[in-house]
């Protein structure tokens, strides 16, 4: 009778039901699919994406990692863009972190950029596949025991004697441009048995090119960088035919890695004279144990617990690995957020560095934060998990040999403090290259 007399209204109750219904539908869809929708960021122009705006980062003197922090600072902590045709998501919470850099569930293999990995080759330890990635730090393993770590710090140790020797007082020196040197020759000598001689001159000369070549655009046409990246790499290889081994993974991004390193720790501690006080004491300690008549020994270092925090401050602050790469293997959620098979996820590492929610005082350079237990994955320098970077202890090393015989030898005094990035730079490096003055601490004749 109501529906005679009335027609409508069962006309409008059915509209509302079926409103209710879609509303109904639409908010399960809308929970199920959040991530897919909601991953806040910029795709930019079709097939180009951001590749513009990535590139001319790159070439300005803030570095490649100004990309990432404007979007980050606009979007928050996880945000996606669009690179040389493919997806990329910056993520940099801790806990994120932790589940990507221990591959939980194998959801995720490592993945550069198409120029990186065309410059150190598919089957490297830095972008091999995983069981391949696995097999290679097995035959490289022997390298970095503790016994191979001892002799090698007598060697480098040695090194840098000599390098410092050659350094005239009231001189000029450019702190990168000897690390780098340094660190080539103890990568070479250590990993292909080549100290000396027209090779050792060719390898520092190619893997910079490599190494500038690195964040190039990929376009095989001669006269461009990565073309000149690529003929470097083909010299390079043909030197390491001669000395067939696995060992030959890497040694372009090691140097790099390590001698800006090197180059920012000097930096940091000319600009805090309590650290460098500090400093002084112990390493006047240790010297007076015998390193001034005798080379270091890995137990020496091991009685540098301040030392060794100056340098973990120091790769903080310098982030020289700014994000670590991977890809999605297969679909999967983090952070509330739906990520599809391919992608590639980043690890914004310097962005954990430098979040003053995981570190007090961030931009402080404030080596005793390490005296207490620092919390999970916020420090990523050499990265965590299955991939975590092989040469780490060495690397350490390194640094601390640098540190003591610089700290022991010279006073000195960075003349350039511009923080400007050098262009083109896959690794945070300085453009001034940290020049500094130098007068002789004392007699430093040795007898070693």
């Amino acid at each position: 009778m109501l529906v005679k007399e009335h027609p409508y209204i069962c006309y409008h109750v059915v509209l509302l039901m079926l409103f209710l219904l879609c509303t109904k539908v639409w908010t399960l869809w809308c929970k199920k699919n959040k991530a897919a929708v909601s991953i806040p960021g910029n795709r930019g122009l079709l097939f180009v994406g951001e590749t513009l705006q990535f590139m001319a980062a790159i070439n300005s003197s803030k570095g490649v990692y100004e990309f990432v922090r404007i979007r980050r600072l606009r979007y928050g902590n996880c945000f996606k863009t669009r690179l040389f045709g493919e997806t990329h998501v910056f993520i940099s919470r801790t806990e994120s972190a932790k589940v990507i850099l221990n591959n939980e569930g194998g959801k995720f293999s490592k993945k550069y950029i198409k120029s990186i990995a065309e410059l150190v080759g598919s089957d490297s330890l830095l972008c091999s596949a995983q069981q391949h990635h696995k097999l290679i730090r097995f035959c490289l393993f022997s390298l970095f025991s503790t016994a191979s770590l001892s002799s090698f710090v007598k060697f480098f140790d040695a090194m840098v004697v000599e390098a410092m020797s050659s350094w005239s007082c009231e001189s000029i020196v450019v702190i990168q441009d000897e690390t780098l040197k340094l660190a080539c020759k103890a990568m070479c000598k250590m990993l292909i048995s080549i100290e000396s001689g027209y090779e050792l001159m060719v390898m520092q000369k190619e893997v910079a090119s490599i190494c500038d070549a690195m964040l190039s655009f990929p376009l095989r046409l001669p006269g461009t960088r990565f073309y000149k990246g690529l003929k470097a790499r083909k010299k390079i290889m043909d030197i390491l035919d001669k000395e067939i081994s696995e060992r030959r993974s890497g040694i372009g991004t090691h140097r790099d890695t390590i001698a800006n390193a090197m180059t920012w720790m000097v930096k940091f501690v000319d600009e805090n004279q309590e650290v460098l006080n500090e400093l002084m004491k112990e390493q006047v300690q240790i010297e007076k144990q015998g390193t001034r008549s005798a080379y270091l020994t890995l137990e020496a270092l091991n009685k540098m617990p301040y030392a060794s925090k100056v340098v973990k401050e120091a790769l903080r602050m310098a982030s020289v690995v700014q994000w670590f790469p991977r890809v999605a293997l297969q679909d999967c959620e983090i952070e509330g957020f739906k990520i599809k098979k391919g992608w590639n996820i980043n690890i914004d590492a310097r962005s954990i560095h430098l979040d003053p929610i995981v570190h007090n005082d961030p931009d402080v350079f404030n080596p005793s934060r390490f005296s207490d237990e620092s919390k999970p994955y916020s420090f990523l320098a050499f990265g965590m998990g299955a991939r975590t970077c092989l040469g780490k202890n060495m690397a350490k090393a390194m640094l601390l040999v640098f540190l003591h015989r610089l700290i022991t030898t010279y006073k000195w005094k960075v003349i350039d403090s511009d923080s400007s990035i050098q262009k083109w730079a896959l690794f945070t490096k300085l453009k001034s290259g940290c020049p500094v003055s130098l007068t002789y601490m004392k007699d430093t004749n040795k007898t070693m």
